[in-house]
């Protein structure tokens, strides 16, 4: 067990390649946003977004009688969602341990579509470009700094809280968004896969 799934077990790379390819992979549920989603994949995931989870977790139990593993860009979001699941009452939750990172690092097999940057990268750069402009911005205007100091503390917050309150917002500009995960379509999806 790791840090990343608190309640579930982790399931490494190693141990879900080979479970594929014995044939007994089990269902995959990708909670990253649609545009990450699109950017890189799991071949045969389900894109089921946090919000989207957290909504409709309810109906989601009901077609997920099986082994999941929860599948996000590093395990925090995918930890997320476990607890989210866990809280409807649903079994048999894993987490990808290290996410879609420790996935490729491995060698695993991926769908690419259109290259986009990660949210961490977004948040990297908004970030430093608030706290470097107002550093600037600064040697004219007095106190202005303290919008990058109050960014400074909001990263640290984040990575107390394990939680990201700029890469909320930045998931629902239209970049990261791309069209809206159709939950109809992922429950019957789930409900015809044998």
């Amino acid at each position: 067990m790791t840090s990343n799934a608190s309640r579930a077990a982790a399931i490494d790379s190693a141990a879900l390649q080979r479970l594929i390819r014995e044939g007994r992979g089990p269902r995959l549920l990708d909670v990253r946003t649609p545009g990450e989603f699109r950017s890189v994949h799991i071949p045969g995931a389900y894109n089921v977004p946090m919000a989207t989870l957290r909504e409709h977790r309810a109906e989601l139990r009901t077609h997920l009688d099986e082994d999941v593993v929860l599948v996000c860009r590093s395990g925090t979001r995918a930890a997320q969602a476990e607890a989210a699941l866990a809280e409807a009452g649903l079994p048999n939750l894993r987490v990808l341990d290290g996410g879609m990172i420790a996935w490729e690092t491995a060698g695993g097999p991926v769908n690419y579509g259109s290259d986009r940057w990660d949210m961490e990268r977004q948040v990297r750069l908004v970030a430093g470009s608030i706290v470097l402009t107002t550093g600037l911005a600064g040697l004219l205007v007095p106190g202005i700094h303290l919008i990058g100091t109050a960014v400074g503390a909001g990263l640290t917050y984040a990575a107390l809280s394990n939680s990201c309150a700029m890469g909320m917002l930045l998931a629902k500009l239209p970049y990261n968004r791309g069209p809206r995960t159709d939950i109809r379509a992922v429950i019957a999806a789930l409900r015809d896969k044998p």
